[in-house]
């Protein structure tokens, strides 16, 4: 590829509401907190936007409310270069909010989130409908379960007609039905939303997922159409379950972990630019491994998204040999 790759988001904006904790109240209790903050977020803003801090040419599709978050919502992707001029602002509805609770100890951070989705759900087919004529433009879409199923659905099937790669990141979990999944060309659930979405166990032996839960997960979803199924593990890394077997690409441990919030949405925008540069599969997980680990040592979901320049520092710190870095050039032309 001599340009840069061109990526479309069709998602959510959310703005966080931040309570950091030593101790989350129990039922009926109140505790101390240590700090309050707002950030930016959406599970598709975050990946737009770390998408566009690696280099990728950006567009972002979905709906905010006509108040002061969605004015905040819409200036941070914006300022790094995402192009949200066909994003709706919708009058009489609130923008998304998500209601974090963070509890912090010495070396780790938990979170506990409440997503009340505002405006991201009433976004209709109708108002998405100029992707259809556009969509072969771009070299991936990204999707994720913030917005109407039925927006994903028309967006990845106007896809699939086009020959446009689709991910989809099905987070929050919810029951997906066999149509959207068979439209999918990579499907990045957590361990959780994997388990959730086939109602197949996921145990784990000495700390470990069992790889026999792993395969039998991933083989459901291919069954349903998808072609690659990766599953993120955590700190326990990520692994490609393909019919040969599963491939683990190890977790990039940072020595400070502040705030997960957006880890996984950074996970995905790194995946996605970087399979849309040329990198193998394999490569292009480890590109948004190490892109995560600087994402989880620092707080908040916009705020902590990685640039190019510190993802390639801490790959040459780690002295990662998958790829020459010269294979991320394109993405500073």
């Amino acid at each position: 590829m001599h340009r840069k790759p061109r990526i479309l988001v069709v998602g959510s904006f959310v703005m966080d509401v931040i309570a950091t904790t030593e101790q989350v109240p129990r039922s009926g209790q109140t505790v101390y907190g240590k700090s309050f903050h707002m950030a930016p977020g959406g599970k598709g803003a975050n990946q737009a936007l770390q998408c566009a801090r690696l280099g990728a040419d950006v567009t972002m599709m979905g709906c905010v409310g006509d108040d002061l978050f969605g004015k905040a919502l819409l200036k941070t992707p914006q300022a790094d270069g995402v192009d949200v001029s066909r994003v709706l602002v919708r009058r009489d509805v609130t923008s998304g909010v998500g209601h974090v609770t963070l509890e912090v100890t010495e070396h780790t951070a938990q979170n506990r989130i409440v997503v009340i989705p505002g405006a991201n759900r009433t976004l209709t087919v109708e108002e998405v409908s100029w992707i259809q004529q556009e969509i072969a433009t771009y070299d991936m879409v990204l999707l994720q379960l913030e917005i109407p199923l039925e927006v994903n659905r028309a967006v990845a099937r106007w896809a699939r007609d086009a020959g446009v790669p689709v991910m989809l990141n099905p987070a929050p979990a919810t029951d997906l039905d066999d149509e959207l999944l068979s439209l999918v060309t990579y499907l990045t659930p957590n361990e959780q939303e994997a388990a959730m979405e086939t109602g197949l166990p996921l145990n784990m032996e000495n700390g470990v997922i069992c790889p026999e839960d792993l395969a039998r997960i991933a083989a459901a979803l291919r069954d349903k159409g998808v072609e690659h199924v990766i599953i993120t593990l955590g700190s326990n890394g990520s692994a490609v379950v393909e019919a040969d077997g599963i491939r683990r690409i190890p977790c990039v441990k940072m020595s400070h972990v502040a705030d997960p919030t957006a880890a996984g949405d950074s996970f995905v925008g790194a995946l996605s630019v970087g399979l849309t540069i040329g990198l193998s599969l394999e490569n292009a997980l480890a590109f948004a491994s190490h892109t995560a680990a600087i994402t989880v040592s620092r707080m908040g979901a916009m705020p902590s998204l990685p640039s190019l320049e510190e993802v390639e520092a801490l790959l040459k710190e780690r002295g990662f040999q998958g790829f020459a870095l010269s294979a991320l050039d394109v993405l500073r032309t």
